[in-house]
């Protein structure tokens, strides 16, 4: 089936991903892409929709992000979106003015509902969240105000004739309470998109891709016990059955008791063939006096296809692919999309695999978010257990082990980790947190315990609240709950005499350390 789908040019919005997934909770499916993209190319694409994103450029700088003018002859509905609102007015004949920098909410008044703010009620105020500096004071020629700030006379507009549409707010973020309506409406009515989108859908269509994909070969899928992975697992193994073998690799970063809990749980419900190899001193060894996080990456990625490349060829599989459970997110993070967008930091899943790989990718879940891979996981009857766990890195404990890696080092973190996750769980919050570790700092502080004076190790705690990962706010724990936390790891985990918290949110941080 050929879904509807909306095109989304991004111009370097650290929201551009925000606006994807806000589309795929309408159950249609979205893309981002550079606006550099040609005209023929759009075209061949055939998207329903369009959104220009915001974006951090003036339109008035030399070799800002731009589009062709011809994208507004296409005769499809385009939504721009701050940047890109003013991106259309310039192209449009209106001038852009400059300096009137709006950041934060705002009161949006309504002046005509119409499609795009259909349900609003006219002269109503309601929050909007802005961030811009340019705007636009008189809508283009044969264009016409919708909606107004205090402070901007054009907070949207629209062409009278053709279905363009322009917000100088940002209707993908939660701060703009009613932003889902507005992104509805763009889709439903001005669109007329089908919400066709959903995890029955994907699973029927990556089926029959992956038994298209691997046609009477074999693969091999490298089992962590994490949401990803099980997923994928899950998903293959419906289309090809046992000839896919699963390969679990204690690569000696993984929490305290995950190597059990993976070959106990998975040989009970997965029902395919399992395989469990411990490799911990291949990768303890090439990490050895290894700081820096990509390197890291690229080194845990080395050993891993070696491993799996070794371990295949003793149990006779003859695989030639190799399942990973790459997201959507992974991929945006670890390359631009061509347009200003700026790489993060590279994925162990995407960028850390050798140019020489032996095996062909299948990467099943590589266009979906975290919780569509959840709802795909309860369509495939996954355990729930499995479908609730915070997500965990590829690289494991060796990029949340900040410095070197050692064993010594490793088994500080595993302690403190578990008994966070312990406390989290008893105070039955962990359901509503997206994401809770420990990181290990590669510095020491000074402490009393008892008479004597030490200097010993810091544990941070890490804990955030997100609907997709691509943004992410601190969790406000109760303080009792932090107090028994830090008071359990003072008390039981050898080498550590202080316990932080980090309240950074992303941006401009990110969830994890390295």
């Amino acid at each position: 089936m050929q879904h509807d789908r909306i095109l989304i040019l991004d111009f370097g919005s650290q929201y551009t991903q925000l606006i994807a997934r806000r589309i795929r909770e309408e159950r249609v499916y979205s893309e981002i892409h550079p606006p550099t993209r040609s005209l023929e190319w759009i075209r061949e694409w055939a998207p329903k929709g369009i959104i220009l994103s915001g974006g951090p450029s003036s339109v008035y700088e030399e070799g800002v992000p731009t589009t062709h003018k011809g994208i507004l002859d296409l005769g499809v509905p385009i939504l721009g979106i701050c940047y890109g609102m003013q991106i259309i007015a310039q192209m449009e004949g209106s001038e852009v003015a400059v300096g009137r920098r709006e950041y934060g909410r705002a009161d949006l008044t309504v002046a005509e509902p119409g499609d795009l703010f259909h349900g609003f009620v006219p002269e109503e105020p309601t929050q909007v969240w802005c961030s811009h500096a340019d705007h636009v004071d008189q809508p283009p020629p044969g264009y016409r105000a919708l909606a107004s700030t205090e402070t901007l006379p054009v907070a949207a507009f629209q062409h009278m004739e053709r279905p363009i549409f322009g917000v100088q707010f940002h209707p993908e973020v939660a701060h703009t309470p009613r932003g889902e309506e507005i992104i509805s409406n763009f889709l439903l009515r001005i669109c007329e998109c089908r919400p066709t989108w959903t995890a029955g859908a994907f699973i029927e269509e990556s089926v029959a891709s992956i038994r298209n994909a691997v046609g009477e070969g074999t693969a091999i899928c490298g089992l962590s016990g994490g949401v990803d992975s099980s997923v994928a697992a899950a998903l293959v193994h419906r289309a090809i059955g046992d000839r896919l073998t699963c390969i679990f690799v204690d690569n000696g970063l993984l929490r305290k008791h995950e190597r059990e809990d993976v070959e106990r749980t998975f040989r009970k419900h997965m029902g395919v063939r399992l395989v469990v190899v411990d490799a911990t001193d291949d990768f303890l060894e090439v990490l050895e006096g290894v700081e820096d996080p990509e390197e890291k990456r690229k080194r845990i990625g080395h050993v891993f296809i070696d491993v799996f490349t070794r371990v295949a060829a003793e149990e006779g599989t003859g695989a030639g692919h190799l399942v990973q459970g790459t997201l959507y997110p992974d991929v945006i993070e670890s390359f631009s999309t061509g347009g200003p967008s700026q790489t993060i930091k590279t994925h162990h899943n995407v960028g850390g695999l050798p140019e020489n790989l032996p095996f062909e990718l299948i990467e099943p879940l590589r266009e979906l978010f975290k919780d569509e891979v959840r709802q795909v996981g309860r369509e495939l009857t996954l355990p729930e257990e499995f479908i609730r766990r915070h997500p965990f890195p590829g690289p494991g404990l060796g990029i949340r082990v900040l410095g070197s890696v050692t064993k010594e080092r490793l088994d500080v973190l595993r302690e403190a980790d578990e008994i966070y996750l312990d406390e989290i769980k008893s105070a039955g919050l962990y359901d509503e947190i997206w994401q809770a570790f420990a990181v290990l700092l590669p510095v020491q502080a000074v402490g009393v315990m008892g008479d004597n004076r030490t200097y010993e190790n810091v544990i941070a705690l890490r804990a955030v609240t997100s609907r997709d990962g691509m943004t992410a706010d601190w969790y406000p724990f109760p303080h009792d709950v932090l107090g028994r936390i830090s008071s359990r790891i003072g008390n039981e985990v050898e080498g550590v005499n202080r316990v932080c918290y980090d309240v950074s949110s992303k941006p401009p941080a990110t969830i994890e350390w390295e």
